[in-house]
């Protein structure tokens, strides 16, 4: 009877260990299909960019490189409004995902304080405009009002102070131990002192997760320097420039009396637009890796409480 028990649990053991095997099998293939698909298009550009640029335009480069050169990449760095367009786009990117990280720091942390003077007022009104907004010929008017077109200020100041971010923070701190500020307050600690030395440290995860968010935000944004740059082209960023690229191309083509010199003018276009799309991709790419570990933990412990 024992041996009829002992040979059933080994059966059930061995079943269970065989679709543990075929379980991790089909999500370790899943996962692999998923990955491919999500990097294919990312390849696509990098091989296109360094194959012939004859072969690009006929359509023929598909899953790997031809004729490989980096003549266009040299182009590029010689085309001079570029140069430009990358400091405009760091800039921002820089400026203001510090304005952001520290705006959302401090903000957080005070709608936290249950002495603050109208608190729940503030925190609800920051919170209701993630739901309703004036619309954007307001937006553009009120802009155009504080003096914020065509002023490199317009791509910072409206970025500051972000709800979500401000919720992402606020519920961090929620969860850090009330004890570590009681202590420092009897010890004679202002809120300030609190705050920097004490809050701030705690909170790198949740900081390096909307200092992700607001990086990737400021960099890829393209529609606040159409709307509000239109007049002065030292202010258009990277992926404004690209833009224009694609739209040059684009109107070259639809041209019926199209010549050879604007073949020509639009295939360097369609390939210069294709290289500084895999340029202005790069840099986030190089800067996930760094914060992966932040951004993970910071997401999670922020989202535990509402």
């Amino acid at each position: 009877m024992e041996a009829e028990m002992e040979s059933k649990i080994n059966k059930r053991k061995t079943n269970r260990g065989e679709r543990s095997i075929a379980f991790n099998i089909i999500n370790g293939a899943f996962f692999t299909l998923f990955t491919l698909i999500c990097i294919f298009p990312i390849y696509y550009l990098f091989i296109n960019t360094i194959s012939d640029n004859q072969l690009v335009q006929s359509g023929k480069v598909n899953l790997y490189p031809i004729g490989i050169q980096f003549s266009n990449y040299i182009a590029m760095f010689k085309v001079s409004d570029l140069g430009t367009a990358a400091l405009v786009t760091i800039g921002r990117t820089v400026l203001g995902t510090a304005t952001m990280v520290a705006a959302s720091a401090f903000v957080g942390y005070l709608v936290t304080k249950k002495e603050m003077f109208g608190r729940k007022v503030i925190y609800r009104f920051i919170i209701i405009t993630m739901y309703f907004n004036a619309g954007l010929i307001p937006w553009f008017m009120n802009m155009s009002m504080l003096g914020l077109t065509n002023n490199f200020w317009g791509y910072i100041i409206p970025a500051i102070v972000q709800p979500f971010n401000i919720i992402l923070v606020k519920t961090y701190i929620e969860s850090l131990p009330i004890e570590l500020e009681e202590s420092a307050f009897m010890d004679g600690a202002g809120y300030f002192t609190v705050f920097r030395v004490i809050v701030l440290p705690l909170c790198k995860p949740i900081l390096a997760t909307i200092a992700v968010f607001g990086a990737v935000g400021h960099w890829n944004s393209f529609t606040d320097s159409i709307i509000l740059m239109g007049g002065d082209p030292k202010l258009y960023t990277l992926q404004h420039r690209l833009y224009l690229y694609l739209q040059k191309a684009s109107d070259l083509k639809n041209i019926v009396n199209i010549t050879q010199s604007d073949v020509s003018e639009a295939l360097n276009s369609r390939v210069l637009s294709l290289t500084v799309a895999m340029a202005t991709i790069i840099p986030i790419l190089l800067v996930y890796p760094f914060m992966q570990r932040y951004f993970q933990k910071g997401l999670i412990l922020g989202a535990v409480k509402g």
